[in-house]
């Protein structure tokens, strides 16, 4: 049996079990391939995990992992070394654990697909944390210019405070935090929506719920909005490529 799976804490929002179940199910190679959920609170323990699954073959990882699980691992892909972060490892026949990033390609392609070609736009990046690495790695790389946006105000980074007179600057806004996350759906950043116009654009990384309070108050105020499903959809058929290499 090869077992595939997620560590992260908690894993009570994932849709990666049902999502990779079914896809098993689909190529019809689910008597020998499962995926597992394993909700490690502290990165520490992972060592352990790796030694009591035999037969473990690849893993996804998410909040808070994303850094912490890199020194833990036998070498990184480019891709991985690039966002600075890992949200994919494989694990070789001779139990090699190699780190990679899978979010940029999910992010950097849904994100093409989601802005007009034709439209030009700075964007605020809503955390700072192992999402927001992958992010703005993609924004590098599209060349668009971004700010990032953290309860910590510092000489990089604008503090929350700061947004009612810099959101008229930014049309693009992307919320790679965790707020609004299932179960906390009731929750959304702290940002003036109230000066949101038609014109900007509002990227949700969060996928459960699939319309966050974030996207929804963009709505009402004409703003275009995106969640994170896709961005899932094709970071997991990545993982996938990557365990099959």
């Amino acid at each position: 049996m090869n077992i595939y799976g997620l560590i992260g804490y908690p894993l009570g929002h994932s849709f990666s079990k049902k999502y990779f179940t079914e896809k098993f199910e689909q190529m019809g190679i689910a008597d020998n391939n499962a995926y597992e959920l394993f909700e490690i609170a502290d990165i520490q323990t992972f060592p352990q995990l790796i030694k009591s699954q035999s037969d473990l073959r690849g893993l996804n990882v998410t909040i808070p992992h994303k850094q912490a699980v890199m020194p833990f691992l036998d070498g990184l892909d480019a891709s991985a070394e690039k966002v600075g972060a890992v949200n994919v490892i494989k694990i070789s026949e001779g139990g090699k654990l190699i780190g990679y990033n899978s979010d940029y390609y999910g992010f950097k392609t849904s994100l093409e697909e989601f802005i007009p070609a034709d439209v030009a736009l700075k964007a605020l990046v809503l955390g700072n944390g192992g999402a927001a690495k992958a992010v703005i790695a993609a924004l590098n790389d599209l060349s668009i210019p971004y700010k990032i946006v953290s309860r910590t105000k510092s000489a990089d980074t604008l503090g929350y405070e700061d947004l009612p007179a810099e959101i008229g600057n930014y049309q693009l806004i992307i919320n790679s935090s965790p707020v609004g996350t299932y179960p906390k759906s009731d929750l959304c950043p702290d940002i003036p929506y109230e000066q949101l116009t038609p014109n900007h654009y509002l990227y949700d990384l969060v996928y459960n719920p699939v319309q966050t309070l974030f996207l929804q108050k963009g709505e009402e105020q004409g703003a275009k909005t995106h969640n994170g499903l896709k961005m899932l959809h094709l970071q997991a058929e990545k993982a996938w490529e990557i365990w099959n290499l």
